[in-house]
């Protein structure tokens, strides 16, 4: 299973400022931005400059994946950050490493932007927690954000000649969330020395990186992807009588669904029923009655994938936490549709793995839309 929890707020800051007015970025929210920008800024030749991104998921579905874990529905599960890279990067080292930590103190998105003139100070900054008009402002504790580090309170995510999008195994810290910690969500940077200026080898590293944030309303938000094993074994018992579909790669297979809907609603778990049998049914001659059974595709070697079919991305990617599971009546899978987009069209994908090596991907247009 894959499952998706949408950031509830996020925004990023800055320690510079403009080199045309000399506008601090300081005391600057940008927490209503499309774009979340991290970034090492030059000017002259020498760093300038740095920004952080700020993300938080302590929102409804949070505690229900926290409640899910407690009743046993999720078991031993993996969490990983998911950041989007948006159009614009520039000075890109081809090798950095981005570091995430969990934020000791909490924080408001607030409501400004960028590009606002006259700046807006309401929310989050490099020096405040929030600071609304009337109101004094609510310092950090340490300025660029005051966060926890050490063992099991930091994650990161090297790259090296590749896309900038984040895929970061943060299991330890939302572990800690889980354990009692509180939750006032991650804050991102260039990891260690490299965030000023240079590598631990001395080797300078640039990065102006940008990813969607959660004002831009697409599918590319920032996302905490919780990734467990719920699949039922397709051996013994839990096939019934059930006849093993033949894998050694000389017979053609093909599959269909059963019962599945033009639409789901947001607060369905829906079990995607799959029917393999072979393509082409030889003809035989036989007096004694026929007992008609179905068949399975044996345990590892079917799995499943969705993709959005407006952008073609894929949503719940093939892998080890979508293996497809069995019971006397046929294979299947469970989806919680409550991480998806509403009023989106997505598509189901099957591959099939023979004995012989063959991996055969089977794109028959098993469609479905998402309703609230």
């Amino acid at each position: 299973m894959h499952y998706y929890i949408y950031a509830t707020k996020d925004a990023w800051i800055s320690s510079g400022s403009s080199h045309i007015d000399g506008t601090s970025y300081r005391d600057q929210n940008f927490g209503q931005d499309e774009i979340l920008e991290l970034k090492k800024v030059y000017w002259n030749q020498s760093f300038d400059y740095q920004t952080r991104i700020l993300v938080s998921f302590s929102g409804t579905e949070f505690t229900n994946v926290s409640q899910s874990i407690v009743n046993g529905n999720i078991t031993d599960p993996k969490y990983f950050l998911r950041l989007y890279e948006a159009a614009g990067n520039q000075e890109l080292s081809t090798e950095y490493v981005i570091g995430a930590y969990p934020l000791s103190e909490s924080w408001d998105q607030g409501t400004g932007k960028f590009k606002d003139d006259p700046k807006v100070t309401n929310g989050v900054s490099w020096k405040n927690r929030n600071y609304y008009p009337g109101n004094s402002a609510v310092t950090m504790s340490r300025y660029g954000g005051y966060y926890y580090s050490g063992s099991g309170y930091q994650a990161s995510q090297s790259f090296s000649y590749e896309s900038p999008d984040i895929n970061m195994d943060v299991t330890d810290i939302v572990n800690k969330w889980l354990g009692g910690s509180s939750n006032y969500g991650l804050l991102l940077k260039f990891s260690g020395s490299q965030e000023s200026a240079t590598g631990t080898d001395g080797t300078i590293t640039y990065g102006q990186l940008k990813f969607f944030s959660s004002q831009t309303n697409t599918i590319y938000q920032p996302k905490l992807e919780v990734r467990w094993d719920d699949h039922k074994p397709c051996t013994g018992s839990n096939t019934g009588s059930l006849t093993e579909l033949t894998m050694s790669g000389a017979v053609e297979n093909t599959l269909f669904m059963k019962g599945l809907r033009e639409s789901y609603r947001e607060a369905e778990k829906v079990k995607f029923r799959v029917m393999p049998r072979a393509r082409y049914i030889p003809k035989s001659f036989s007096t004694s009655a026929q007992t008609v059974t179905g068949s399975y595709i044996p345990e590892g070697s079917g799995s499943y994938s969705i993709i959005d079919m407006a952008t073609n991305e894929t949503i719940i990617p093939f892998s080890a936490y979508t293996s497809m599971s069995c019971d006397t009546t046929s294979n299947y899978f469970i989806q919680w549709m409550n991480g998806f987009q509403p009023y989106r069209a997505y598509k189901i994908i099957y591959k099939i793995k023979y004995n012989d090596g063959q991996e055969v991907i089977h794109d028959n247009d098993f469609e479905f839309v998402v309703r609230s």
